[in-house]
């Protein structure tokens, strides 16, 4: 759950590496529906026929929803008594995978904490998928199945915050040069900035190469930067640096580039600044 990018690449990559795949698609989008179909999914009714049919539960999806999707997964165990080990990969707090861990536990399952590094799986290629806690011999297994698995620590809360300080790192970093070369191209200054950066300069690079890809996902990345933000907020240091990251992933999720698919082919770096130029004017 749920079947968009991330989570079709995992279940193809396991469909492919000879596992029944389940998810549920009552009241999906059809172009949800088409990549679960693609990607080899069974589509069970609902929640409790899915949990009697599957050994293991792997939550892939936005991190707004995580915590009330394992309440509803939770409630579907203790209806149906079937208790399939619940795995987060979500990036989430490594506080908001603490309760998470509780709802489950409750439940009477087995509980994994996960942070995904890199992008979605696919045949050949797996993305870096930390897990943690004190039971996650269910998830080592997938090894075998073409995943990059990697045990972070026996407690919970380790792989969810790798993930955290790892993402602040990389699409934090994506937030904070989209503001910075969105205000030169509002102030006439983006040629003039260009030319002190310096073609090469490594930070400049970096932030051509990442902002294009980025606009379809601002609306998602939201949550995640509010997640970091929490995740810092409860070491004792400011949320607000990567509040303020969420706050410009919400602005470029209000431009017409945020309705582009995975499928569309990614904007130029003009196209992005200008998009969000044009949302600053209305």
């Amino acid at each position: 759950m749920s079947s968009g990018d991330m989570g079709s690449g995992f279940g193809s990559v396991l469909h492919a590496n000879g596992l029944e795949v389940y998810t549920v698609l009552a009241g999906r989008s059809d172009f949800t529906r088409l990549r679960a179909r693609e990607a080899g999914f069974t589509d069970a009714a609902d929640f409790d026929e899915l949990v009697q049919r599957i050994d293991l539960f792997i939550s892939v999806l936005v991190p707004s929803e995580a915590l009330q999707l394992a309440r509803d997964i939770a409630a579907a165990m203790k209806r149906t008594g079937a208790t399939p080990a619940y795995a987060d990969l979500n990036a989430i707090a490594p506080q908001t995978g603490l309760e998470i861990e509780g709802i489950v536990r409750a439940a009477g399952a087995n509980f994994i904490d996960g942070g995904i590094i890199g992008g979605p799986p696919r045949e050949g290629y797996s993305p870096h998928i930390g897990v943690s806690g004190p039971d996650v011999a269910i998830m080592e297994s997938l090894r075998d199945r073409a995943l990059n698995v990697e045990v972070i620590g026996p407690k919970i809360g380790q792989a969810s915050g790798l993930k955290m300080v790892y993402a602040a790192g990389t699409k934090g970093t994506t937030a904070l040069w989209t503001e910075i070369l969105s205000a030169s191209r509002a102030l006439g200054l983006e040629d003039a900035l260009r030319e002190r950066l310096g073609e090469n300069n490594p930070v400049y690079t970096y932030a051509q190469r990442s902002i294009p890809g980025m606009p379809n996902r601002a609306r998602r990345w939201v949550g995640e930067m509010e997640e970091i933000a929490k995740t810092f907020e409860g070491l004792g240091m400011t949320p607000n640096i990567l509040q303020g990251a969420a706050d410009m992933y919400t602005l470029v999720g209000e431009t017409p580039l945020a309705d582009l698919t995975s499928r569309d082919p990614n904007p130029a770096l003009e196209e992005v600044l200008e998009a969000v130029v044009q949302r600053l004017k209305d």
